[in-house]
């Protein structure tokens, strides 16, 4: 018997996130298959035919399996964006990103030129104890040159058994800097240990250090846990009679566990739904609602929350960003986020990977779905962007290819008039040189490595501060 799991979210590199439950795989029997499904068999040969065809008289000897998988995913892929075969490596990494550790260095990278660029070291890793900085280039991995390679077979390299060492060829910035590019690479051995993804990260901001921020990055088993120490750990640091509120940053967060979005919302709702999801079958039908206890409320003082959503903000960060707007337990900011409103299934198969299969659309508690719309913040703010970023348009999910349509849960359209997206498109255009009467575009998801640049959240600061000033100035007239 095959395993299955439930999984909303985005997949992106290294983080594969899709909600997930886990059930048996069914096989209709015999006696149920419908008379048309008799056709099918016919349509099987025919695929069968056309197989040995290419087998046995294309120019060259192809490769059987990369043919079947080839089959697998293109049938999956004319579905909808989400629907997908999931070789055995991608499956794999599927696991590692749900479970949240992997044996590795420890660093967060991108790709520059052809090099992996690091972005950080992660804290007490074998890679921060070995040295390695921000802005480092990795230009060989055990003396094979990266050139050539995507960052996904670069990063799988990187990866491997904890206590294996590896060697790397770094360029660092100041000798790129200082010398031109001429000064000797740096060779860097590390040994590989275990790597835990931290799903949840904290800081304290505003004037008077007395905001909670809560940036949560993906939805893995991790999360709820890690989120449920933060709010304590923040609540201790800042003074409960202190704090002013929290902020949770939901912005490019690509989703993750359905059940940990669910266990991220009960945290800062008493009672009522949470979500709900509907599929072609009443298996796939289920409601989640919330017990009692706010983790983001002390001696029945609910402080108040602002979570912060955009473009690459998807599934689950939707899930919970559409729970706390319609219970108003939150104030939603930023952009219109990603608008994936539909539940996949990953069903192992014996030794092949695993399929991914869309079985359900969620809705938020009011019955309305953010499938190809996204969540509508309750107040705009659009990010200022770097001139090299204006002029790229990102992406959402009615953007791609055989997204499913949105529909509410009474049955009726989600849809938008266009005029009415625009307008909301637009908001705050000023910050992001528009053009007057110019169409909107739908800019790319953009955070600024540097708090300080980061218009968005310094904008939500000041709210949460201004609404904290507003309600002493209330309880001084009242008292």
């Amino acid at each position: 018997m095959f395993s299955m799991t439930r999984y909303i979210g985005l997949t992106i590199f290294i983080l594969s996130v899709f909600i997930v439950a886990m059930t048996p795989l069914r096989v209709a029997a015999a006696g149920e298959m419908a008379q048309d499904d008799k056709d099918l068999y016919q349509h099987l040969r025919l695929f069968g035919d056309v197989l040995e065809q290419i087998r046995q008289n294309y120019v060259d000897a192809p490769d059987d399996e990369a043919l079947i998988e080839s089959a697998l995913s293109g049938m999956l892929r004319d579905l909808d964006p989400h629907s997908s075969y999931l070789p055995p490596q991608d499956f794999d990494d599927m696991k590692i990103q749900t479970r949240g550790e992997f044996g590795g260095l420890g660093i967060e990278v991108t790709m520059e030129n052809g090099l992996v660029k690091v972005i950080a070291p992660i804290d007490d890793t074998p890679a921060q104890r070995a040295g390695i900085l921000p802005n480092d280039l990795i230009s060989h991995i055990d003396g094979e040159a990266i050139l050539g390679l995507t960052l996904s077979e670069a990063v799988h390299l990187m990866r491997g058994k904890s206590g294996t060492a590896i060697d790397l060829t770094i360029i660092r910035e100041t000798a790129r800097k200082e010398g031109g590019g001429t000064s000797e690479p740096l060779q860097v051995k590390i040994v590989r240990d275990i790597i835990r993804i931290r799903p949840v990260r904290t800081r304290v901001e505003g004037v008077d250090k007395n905001i909670a921020y809560i940036r949560i990055t993906t939805f893995n088993i991790h999360t709820s846990d890690n989120l449920r120490e933060a709010f304590a750990q923040l609540r201790d640091d800042i003074g409960d009679k202190n704090l002013v509120g929290f902020i949770i940053d939901l912005r490019n967060n690509p989703g993750g566990l359905l059940e940990e979005a669910v266990s991220v919302s009960d945290m800062m709702l008493t009672q009522g739904e949470i979500v709900s999801t509907r599929g072609r079958h009443k298996r796939d039908a289920a409601r989640y609602t919330a017990q009692r206890g706010d983790a983001a409320s002390h001696k029945g003082r609910a402080y108040p929350i602002i979570v912060m959503v955009n473009g690459g903000s998807a599934s689950a960060s939707e899930i919970v960003a559409g729970a706390l707007q319609d219970h108003h337990r939150a104030i939603i900011v930023g952009t219109q986020s990603f608008g994936k409103g539909s539940v996949q299934t990953i069903t192992p198969l014996p030794n092949q990977g695993a399929l991914r299969m869309t079985t359900a659309r969620y809705f938020t508690p009011s019955g309305r779905s953010i499938q190809s719309l996204g969540i509508t913040p309750d107040i705009t703010i659009a990010q200022k962007l770097p001139d090299d970023l204006k002029n790229i348009t990102g992406r959402r999910e009615a953007d791609l290819r055989g997204s499913l349509k949105g529909q509410n849960i009474d049955g009726g359209s989600n849809q938008k008039p266009a005029s009415e997206i625009e307008n909301e498109a637009g908001a705050g255009a000023e910050n992001e040189g528009e053009v007057e009467n110019e169409k909107p575009k739908k800019h790319v998801a953009f955070i600024p490595p540097d708090p300080k640049d980061d218009e968005q959240l310094q904008k939500t600061i000041r709210l949460l501060e201004d609404l904290n000033l507003f309600k002493n100035s209330g309880d001084k007239k009242t008292s």
